[in-house]
């Protein structure tokens, strides 16, 4: 009779190692694959806090080292953050507000010349190679009409769309502004409240790790900021030669556009070609085009490696790997944050096992961890204190509570070296 241990043992060897081993790796990449998905589905889900929350944070990021300066000049730190706020919201009014007198002031010039350069382009159609007589001509415009006619219904939806979503904007900016407020006033004591809900064993840790995350984003935060400014001042100033009259409008969409790493900055530059195109035909395009590449190859060889350094350490390739999955998985938010996001778990991850892109930081700068509650039997006057009158044989040998000690601190909340973390 043949044993079964012995049976499931020869099953076992019949199946190779790599067999086995590949199929341990499958199940748990599943697993893991299962989980990001699933949290990707919850993030998408609540993006109306989530998105202001992640925004609030790089704002911040971008005032404290105001925030800072206005405190050594002995400015309050409550009147120092509403003072970087109001600054930057000053700012950004006053970019919206010069945009849009240089786009109502040029837009009816840009709109003459792209109505002359669409009958051109219609002239072309029926006197150049392809011979187009009139009445195919009006045949098409009458086709797109119809279609225009046909798609009302979805352009009414659109619009209904559209409402809701000024009102989640105007929703996402209330919550951004509110949070953006707290955490340059009060973030080191919301961070202590994130790591002290962690495992005791696990705080430190991921403190530092923390630490160094931020690093990261300020360093890209910062390096972006540059970037942007680069390509808006240059992708501008050639633009200024052909279309003075939007220049300035030019200059801001390439300095938003860039903060999408790399795909942001094609895009932007490829409007600005058009709308040279339209204004002053195939060469002024052709010489912008070169203006465009000749700033995108000073940023990508010059000014990224040289501000970014090894903070970031992304290669170009992952970078657009993940901006596209970005925007695959969340649309125009996932390309903007995906890249801040990779460089941040790529610097904790790191240092996670074992590798210290920032070994300067050092860890001597620790967080004060919560003390726990005392329970029954830490309480005099209670059935389960040991040194009740009465204990029992098991309590007579416990140790007594030393008078004027605190029962409630744990040993492990001793820093480093016995240092107390209070």
């Amino acid at each position: 009779m043949v044993n079964p241990e012995e049976a499931s043992a020869s099953g076992r060897d019949m199946v190779p190692a790599s067999v086995r081993g590949a199929a341990a790796w499958s199940w748990r990449l599943l697993i893991i694959a299962a989980g990001v998905a699933g949290l990707v589905w919850l993030l998408s889900q609540l993006k109306t806090i989530v998105v202001p929350v992640a925004v609030a944070l790089l704002i911040s990021i971008l005032l404290r080292p105001l925030r800072l300066t206005l405190e050594r000049w002995g400015v309050p730190r409550g009147l120092a953050t509403a003072l970087s706020i109001l600054g930057l919201i000053a700012f950004v009014t006053g970019l919206v507000v010069v945009a849009g007198q240089s786009i109502v002031n040029g837009f009816q010039d840009l709109w003459d010349q792209a109505v002359a350069g669409f009958e051109e382009f219609l002239t072309w159609l029926s006197e150049g190679p392809l011979g187009l007589d009139t009445a195919t001509l009006s045949d098409l415009g009458n086709q797109a009409q119809d279609l225009v006619a046909e798609q009302s219904s979805s352009l009414i939806t659109g619009a209904l769309g559209a409402a809701t979503t000024v009102g989640h904007v105007l929703v996402g900016i209330i919550i951004a502004l509110f949070c953006t407020i707290f955490f340059l006033q009060d973030g080191r004591s919301i961070w202590t409240w994130v790591v002290n809900v962690l495992p005791m064993a696990a705080r430190e840790k991921v403190h530092q790790a923390g630490r160094r995350g931020m690093v990261t984003l300020s360093s890209y935060v910062r390096t972006q900021i540059l970037v942007a400014l680069v390509d808006a001042l240059g992708i501008g100033i050639g633009s200024a030669f052909f279309v003075p009259a939007l220049a300035i409008p030019i200059g801001i969409l390439v300095f938003i556009g860039s903060f999408v790493p790399i795909l942001g900055a094609i895009v932007t530059g490829a409007i600005a070609c058009a709308v040279v195109l339209v204004a002053e035909g195939w060469v002024a395009a052709a010489i912008m085009l070169g203006i465009v590449l000749l700033v995108q190859q000073a940023e990508s060889h010059i000014l990224q490696p040289f501000l970014m350094g090894h903070a970031v350490s992304l290669h170009p390739v992952a970078v657009v790997l993940v901006v596209a999955a970005g925007s695959l998985a969340a649309g125009l938010i996932g390309a903007l944050f995906a890249v801040p996001l990779a460089a941040v778990l790529n610097t904790v991850m790191q240092y996670l096992h074992g590798h210290d892109k920032f070994p300067e930081l050092g860890t001597a700068d620790h967080l004060p961890l919560l003390r726990r509650r005392p329970s029954l039997a830490d309480l005099p006057g209670t059935l389960l204190w040991p040194s009740r009158s009465g204990a029992s044989q098991g309590d007579a040998g416990a140790a007594p509570t030393t008078p004027g000690a605190d029962p409630a601190v744990p040993a492990d909340d001793a820093g480093p070296a016995g240092e107390s973390r209070t």
